[in-house]
């Protein structure tokens, strides 16, 4: 079973940068799907990036395209998500999520295709 630990999280005035990293215990190359989600306070899980299998094709949430950069280091067996021009509406815990269901692709911002989480790390932005 796979543990996922992320780091990376603070404390930034808006329009800075954040970079979020997720540990893997396990090798990641044979998940599916490596996602990052975000919860705010009295608000859903949702989803923010995703990458496929690899390192091949990724997806954002329309919220933080072109913003955020999602990458997977299959050495170090982890996932980032870089984060850039950030706004306070992104404060939120930040949590890394996958699965080995090799059909999740076709909802990969869904919370629900994913069955491994990590503890999160708390990203602040202020205004």
């Amino acid at each position: 079973q796979v543990q996922l630990v992320e780091s990376g999280g603070g404390s930034v005035q808006a329009g800075g940068s954040l970079r979020l990293s997720c540990a893997a215990s396990l090798s990641i190359y044979s998940s599916y799907c490596l996602g990052w989600f975000r919860q705010a306070p009295g608000k859903e899980r949702e989803g923010v990036a995703a990458i496929y299998h690899g390192g091949g094709a990724t997806d954002y949430a329309d919220s933080v395209k072109g913003r955020f950069t999602i990458s997977q280091d299959n050495a170090k067996n982890t996932v980032d998500l870089q984060m850039n021009n950030l706004k306070p509406e992104d404060t939120a815990m930040y949590y890394c999520a996958t699965t080995y269901h090799t059909s999740c692709w076709a909802n990969s911002l869904r919370r629900n295709e994913y069955n491994y989480w990590g503890q999160g790390t708390q990203v602040t932005v202020s205004s």
